[in-house]
């Protein structure tokens, strides 16, 4: 019996969550660029069994017309390009139409970082707020935890979602790493700072204080597994309520709220150790990246440290 194409859709996307591992965000993007595919396909009166090399190239023809930068018409056409290999591989379609398509060309995009003084800006920023003796108790944790999650982050180059969703146990290590688990479930140690440490511990005292002060019922006894436990769906701090904070410390060190974000912070990680003259292949292992063609986007730091050593050290460069 013939599966009918929606089906083909959420099968498509089942495979990705069970065989890949892929995490919800990233099931949500790909469920979005298949329905602006399917609409395509569903205006023009097409078939997945019948569709052709044009059709998909007409298909990235009208994502340009609509504006969509190099970028997300690549990345949309890495979904189109994926399915249709899924549909093939499991026999619903006869050819790939995809097979011999190239992409749009993009630019090389290097990630936006911070300078070593901005991070230091704001760490101390976050720091200095939080030994503020005025502040009442709710703030203080509030306070705390900022500094918290800026030491750590800045430490060990997490996800912002692997950050939020760290365990109360990730506050408590004496060692200087800690093993998280990131996308397709896999585990890896990063490094945490004495720094971290030192800040986590400070947090969750006041936390436990805090929680201890709050507690009404039997049910409010049992602490949160998490470590920054937070009114959300999940249980703890949302990316995005970190993001906004975040740009409010940002502000206060004087540093452009639109240059920072928590990804920014994982860039500079990264950038900072290579710089410093970490292995690009080490700094793969730490930032969880399954191929290093993703973390060579950091080769700028080497390119320009590489143009220091020629301008510095040559000879001629002297005349």
């Amino acid at each position: 019996m013939a599966v009918s194409e929606s089906r083909l859709y959420r099968l498509f996307l089942d495979m990705l969550a069970v065989e890949r591992g892929a995490a919800a965000n990233t099931l949500e993007a790909y469920r979005r660029d298949l329905e602006d595919y399917a609409g395509f396909l569903a205006e023009k009166g097409l078939a997945l069994a019948d569709i052709e090399n044009a059709d998909v190239r007409s298909f990235l023809e009208s994502l340009t017309r609509r504006g969509l930068s190099a970028s997300s018409s690549a990345r949309r056409l890495s979904a189109v390009r994926q399915f249709h290999k899924f549909l093939f591989s499991e026999g619903h379609i006869g050819t790939d139409p995809t097979a011999t398509l190239s992409g749009p060309r993009k630019g090389r995009s290097l990630p936006r970082t911070l300078s070593v003084d901005d991070v230091d800006r704001l760490i101390e920023t976050a720091r200095l707020e939080a030994e503020r003796s005025d502040l009442p108790a709710r703030k203080r944790v509030q306070a705390l935890r900022m500094h918290c999650l800026l030491e750590m982050l800045y430490a060990s180059g997490l996800r912002v979602s692997e950050l939020v969703a760290l365990p109360r146990s990730a506050a408590r290590t004496r060692d200087s790493l800690l093993v998280v688990r990131g996308k397709g479930d896999k585990e890896r140690l990063v490094p945490l700072t004495d720094a971290a440490r030192g800040a986590a511990k400070l947090y969750l005292t006041a936390l436990d204080e805090n929680e201890s002060r709050a507690r009404r019922t039997p049910a409010a006894a049992r602490a949160s597994p998490w470590l920054f436990p937070a009114d959300s769906e999940s249980g703890h701090l949302t990316r995005q309520a970190f993001a906004r904070d975040l740009k409010s410390v940002a502000a206060a060190a004087g540093i452009a709220t639109t240059a920072i974000s928590p990804h920014v912070l994982r860039h500079a990680f990264a950038s900072h150790l290579l710089q410093n003259g970490a292995d690009l292949r080490l700094i793969q292992e730490l930032l969880g990246h399954a191929d290093i063609a993703t973390t060579q986007i950091y080769t700028h730091v080497l390119d320009e440290r590489m143009k220091a050593l020629v301008r510095d050290l040559h000879p001629l460069s002297r005349e």
